[in-house]
């Protein structure tokens, strides 16, 4: 068996670290060495590891044929590395100039940093936006959905059928649910997972808020 094949999961793991890595590097190079330019090195490294990831989830593929959590795993990753993370690495860069700053007895933060940390900690806009987002979220998430299943079903009672009766979800067969194949079930049922996951933890700020 193909090594990489073998210990695809133990790739990924390795290459997020070195991607998370990176990003702790390229703090500490920019703002504890004052290194902007040999910074950016690792700015791009992280961009050269997402491409890796996108690559392993092909050659898995190319090599089973198949679209597996494996894969699906990869693209949300990915999707988050471009969406959601870009702000996450926001929040990271200002944590870790606050930290490195203190360490060295300067200034590293703005007075814009400081309105956007104390607007961070507020707990009625962490609570907006958490609802803010599950809402796009949801609308994305139907739509999306919506999609498969007028893909997979032939019409709206056969859809309504699906709905009453969700013993298909435990199946895990494409032939005996609403998505068209495999892939779009594989799909659907990890996004709806998350999706349950990420709207109660986005509505817990609103229902439980911090003091």
């Amino acid at each position: 068996m193909d090594l990489i094949i073998k210990y695809n999961w133990e790739l990924f793991i390795f290459i997020e670290l070195l991607s998370f890595g990176s990003l702790v590097l390229f703090g500490i190079f920019r703002y504890f060495f004052d290194k902007s330019r040999l910074s950016i090195m690792f700015i791009f490294i992280f961009l050269f590891m997402l491409i890796i990831e996108g690559a392993l989830g092909i050659y898995v593929y190319s090599q089973t044929g198949e679209i597996s959590t494996f894969q699906i795993v990869i693209i949300v990753f990915i999707i988050y590395a471009c969406t959601f993370g870009i702000f996450d690495f926001m929040k990271l860069d200002r944590w870790m100039r606050k930290k490195i700053g203190t360490l060295r007895g300067i200034e590293l933060l703005s007075d814009k940093d400081y309105k956007i940390i104390n607007r961070n900690n507020n707990p009625e806009y962490i609570a907006k936006k958490y609802r803010l987002s599950s809402f796009i979220h949801l609308i994305i998430f139907v739509s999306v959905q919506a999609i498969f299943w007028r893909v997979g079903t032939e019409n709206i009672s056969e859809i309504k059928m699906y709905l009453s009766n969700l013993s298909w979800i435990n199946k895990g067969i494409a032939e005996e649910s609403p998505y068209p194949n495999d892939v779009t079930l594989g799909i659907g049922v990890i996004w709806g997972i998350v999706f349950i996951a990420d709207f109660i933890y986005s509505w817990s700020y609103t229902l439980f808020p911090k003091k």
